[in-house]
């Protein structure tokens, strides 16, 4: 398996991504958005996984290249590749199925409680997790869930904190 990741910013770091895809015998690209690389075919990749960054999908006129990456993923979710996003990635991906995004009531900076909805707790992608656990967080912006996808986890600060769209796509807050 190939999995290309697209980076926003210079100090993002896809070590735990890469470890996980060498284990796994998978090769594993980055992008760097930032620094202009330009964007693969989409046949160069089996999985794409969106990172995280400081931006919201709406400046587009300080990152002009977030025009360019929407289509890029919204291409490689209807050509049925396996997409992952983290954080601004899962809020590009909201974005290019149909969601609103928006500003959350309040930012969730720190270690903070997310629980597994109680209609996922069955789910196939969440088998061995607990059905509450502390991760981190570091956002502002939240999301309307997009039309056909399910809704995984949830949190006080944050209603959607993750979900999963044609059991290929995958948004993690």
């Amino acid at each position: 398996m190939n999995i290309l990741a697209l980076q926003h910013v210079e100090f993002e770091n896809v070590g735990m991504i890469a470890d996980w895809a060498e284990a796994r015998g998978y090769n594993i690209t980055t992008c760097k958005l930032y620094e202009n690389d330009p964007l693969p075919s989409h046949d160069s990749f089996d999985m794409l996984v969106v990172m995280r960054g400081p931006m919201s999908v709406g400046d587009e006129d300080l990152y002009p290249w977030l025009a360019a990456e929407k289509i890029f993923i919204k291409a490689a979710i209807e050509a049925g590749k396996y997409v992952i996003g983290v954080c601004l990635g899962a809020q590009l991906i909201a974005s290019v199925l149909g969601a609103k995004v928006y500003p959350n009531p309040a930012k969730e900076i720190g270690w903070f409680p997310v629980a597994i909805v109680d209609a996922a707790l069955d789910h196939p992608i969440l088998r061995g997790l607990n059905p509450a656990m502390t991760a981190f967080h570091w956002h502002g912006d939240t999301f309307d869930m997009p039309k056909g996808a399910t809704l995984l986890m949830s949190s006080k600060a944050c209603k959607h904190q993750a979900f999963i769209y044609r059991d290929k796509v995958l948004g993690l807050q």
